[in-house]
């Protein structure tokens, strides 16, 4: 008997407009003869069910449940396409988890703490991950400019604390851009994260588990055109995405193993994406961050990665599934 499924979207960020894309491609490539698939728009202003005439209906929110057709529906699992809050933070897993439903992301713990960069980075040192050396800022605090350049060298990355998105990052090359960088960053949190720039490639990697096997699919090298792979570069084609990337056997493995280390570390689940930098003197990669509801839109890095393997989405998709089972 096939399996109902509710596909979760939207979200209270401006991450929304991708999560509608990351549905899309999802709900093309779910394989329909083993799943029914329901798409829930979870907005502000409510959670709707949109059904094939783009009709919307409220989401009973006591058990997640919905009415079709006169008939109550419930799930038997949930695949998150919802990036930021709530879908990235671990508010929605955290429901789930009171309701029993299964889903496919890592778990609310997982999800609180990697959407805190800050937290990320110190729980990955903390396991011996290699790390760039970090300043953690709260709005309103009284450490200076000057005090940041005491502590860290430049050049700098100054980015909000919280979420996956490229939103509020500037690289500083110069002290005088500092006092900017920052209040850019505060616009959109509350938190900021600043950083020491390690200079290197840049590669992300997609890694998930299936059949209990923790996996890592052929990495990307990322080549922005732009000073950092920031918004623009992400999202609106500023940046060149070799999948998979032309890398000598022995910077992969040590990539790949980082990966896998970093799954394990922090409790994975799902699929999740890590940016790395490699850096060459060293011969070392520092992971950047994890993205723990990777974007699945047509253009998006995992379903560039899921082809290089030789799968397609909907194989991709299915074993996501049956993993979280």
């Amino acid at each position: 008997m096939k399996k109902n499924i509710a596909l979760v979207t939207g979200g209270f960020s401006g991450e929304s407009v991708i999560s509608y894309k990351s549905a899309d491609t999802i709900s093309q490539h779910l394989d329909k003869e083993k799943w029914n698939c329901y798409l829930i728009d979870i907005q502000t202003s409510g959670w709707y069910y949109k059904n094939n005439l783009q009709q919307l209906t409220l989401v009973d929110k006591n058990d997640f449940s919905i009415i079709e057709d006169g008939k109550k529906v419930k799930f038997d699992a949930v695949l998150i396409g919802l990036h930021g809050t709530p879908g990235e933070d671990g508010k929605l897993q955290g429901y789930f988890d009171c309701l029993k439903i299964p889903y496919t992301s890592c778990d609310a713990a997982t999800s609180a703490l990697t959407f805190n960069k800050r937290y990320t980075v110190a729980v990955a040192g903390f396991a011996g991950i290699n790390v760039a050396k970090s300043i953690h800022l709260f709005k309103g605090d009284t450490t200076t400019e000057a005090s940041i350049l005491e502590q860290l060298s430049l050049p700098l990355f100054v980015k909000p604390n919280n979420g996956g998105s490229s939103l509020g990052i500037s690289k500083v090359v110069d002290a005088t851009q500092l006092g900017t960088a920052l209040e850019k960053a505060f616009k959109e949190d509350e938190q900021v994260l600043v950083e020491e720039c390690i200079s290197g490639r840049e590669f992300t990697i997609g890694v998930f588990k299936s059949k209990g096997k923790i996996m890592t699919l052929p990495m990307t090298e990322i080549i922005s055109e732009n000073e950092f792979f920031d918004f623009q570069a992400k999202y609106e084609g500023k940046s060149k995405e070799i999948t998979p990337a032309n890398v000598n056997e022995d910077i992969a493995y040590k990539i790949r193993m980082a990966a896998e280390k970093t799954y394990k570390v922090f409790n994975c689940k799902g699929v999740i994406r890590i940016d790395f930098i490699y850096n060459e003197s060293e011969q070392k990669p520092y992971l950047l961050e994890i993205n723990t509801v990777p974007g699945q839109s047509a253009a998006s890095i995992i379903p560039q990665q899921v082809n290089a393997m030789g799968w397609n989405l909907k194989e991709f998709y299915s074993a996501l599934l049956e993993e979280c089972f």
